[in-house]
Parts: C-alpha cells; structure tokens; sequence
C-alpha cells in the first residue's frame, strides 16, 4: 500500500530549460551580429528569433536590459576564480581577467559594438554596472582591505583610489588606446611596479645617541 508519504511531492513551477536558455541567448546574438541595434532590439523580436513564446523570455530575464547583460556576459571571458595565496597573487589574477576581456573586446565584433552602444543607453550601462562593474569592484576592495589588514599595504592608503591605480593601466591599454599592446605579463608588471611603493616602510634603526652629559672625552693635556 502506498502512503502518502512515500510519494516525493511534485516539483513547484516550471522546470527551467536550458536548451530555452541557449536559444534565446543565441537569437539576440544573431539579431545583435546581423546588425540590429540594441534601441531596435524588442523581447517580441527576440522571441521570433529564437523560436519561442515571450513568456518564455519573461519567466527568465524581467526586461531587455537583464537579457543583455546575461548575453554580454556569455560572450566575455568568464571571470577565474582567485588564487588565494596572497594580495599581489590575487591583484594579479584580477588584472589578467580584465586584460583578457580588453582582448576580447579588441577581436569581437559583436563586443566592440555592444559595449559601444550601452554606454547610450543609461538604462543598460546603469543594470550592467550594478550587475556585473560593481561586484568586480567590490572584489578588487576586499582583496586590498586584506592586504591591508595583513600589513601588506600601509595602512594610510586610499583604498578607493587606489584599486583605480591598478586597473587604470589595464583600461587606459584597453578603452583609450586601443593600438597599445596588451601582452602577457603586463598585470604582474603593473601589480608589482605599484606594490614597490605602497608597502609599509620599514623604519630603519636608529644607532642610539650618545649623552652630551656622559660622553667620553678626548683626554687633554695633564
């Protein structure tokens, strides 16, 4: 006989399907590769794309923007995880990430013309920075705050300002000059020249001084 309770109960909703996922992901990317713009872009246009019904898109993304910033994030590279093993490690690791993407950004098409086109639309730049910018940084901050708490870093520094010292190198290369190289082992390069100066300085010793009171003097005439 069986029992109520020897039956699992049925799942709640709707399971998700990540063939739906993939479609969807793939016909933005095709209407984006074919030209259309992301002010052109519509989910009923998407929909028709991919193949599938609009709540489809809705039971997975709330609007365009989220959808967008989850097609641009399949395109970049993704983000390694840290080493761990120490600040300059992981500070390293951050800046490959983001030299990596610099290449991307440089060989994509696609990319290039996204990221292009977010930055006029406020709405978009607005949910990918929340989404994706801001926990970079975030990232980047806890690194530093352990280094400093570790006596890696003096601890009068600017932490804000200082992430902005390290990643800058790598944007400036990326984004304002894009016929910079951008090769490999410019991250240690750039982690270790900053790192030279920012550790704390060790005070030297001080040779003990001598009391003018006490002092042996050069024995005179007798």
């Amino acid at each position: 006989m069986t029992t109520d309770t020897d039956q699992a109960p049925p799942p709640r909703g709707r399971p998700r399907s990540e063939a739906v996922e993939r479609a969807i992901i793939d016909g933005t990317m095709k209407l984006l590769e074919d030209g259309v713009s992301i002010a052109e872009l519509s989910i009923e246009r998407i929909a028709r794309t991919a193949g599938v019904g609009k709540a489809a898109i809705y039971r997975r993304w709330t609007n365009k923007e989220e959808l967008l910033v989850d097609v641009i994030r399949t395109t970049e590279p993704a983000d390694p995880p840290l080493p761990g093993t120490s600040m300059r490690d992981d500070l390293v690791a951050l800046l490959e990430a983001l030299r990596r993407r610099g290449l991307a950004n440089r060989s994509s098409a696609l990319l290039y013309s996204v990221h292009a086109q977010m930055k006029s639309s406020p709405k978009l730049w607005a949910f990918y920075h929340g989404v994706v910018i801001e926990p970079r940084r975030r990232l980047a901050l806890d690194v530093l705050r352990r280094g400093q708490r570790d006596g890696d870093l003096r601890a009068d520094l600017d932490l804000d300002l200082l992430n902005d010292l390290f990643v800058g190198p790598l944007l400036v290369r990326a984004i304002l000059r894009p016929d910079a190289d951008l090769p490999e082992g410019l991250p240690e390069h750039v982690v270790d020249t900053l790192l030279e100066g920012l550790r704390p300085v060790s005070s030297p010793e001080k040779k003990p001084e001598s009391d003018p009171h006490t002092a042996t003097r050069p024995a005179g005439p007798r």
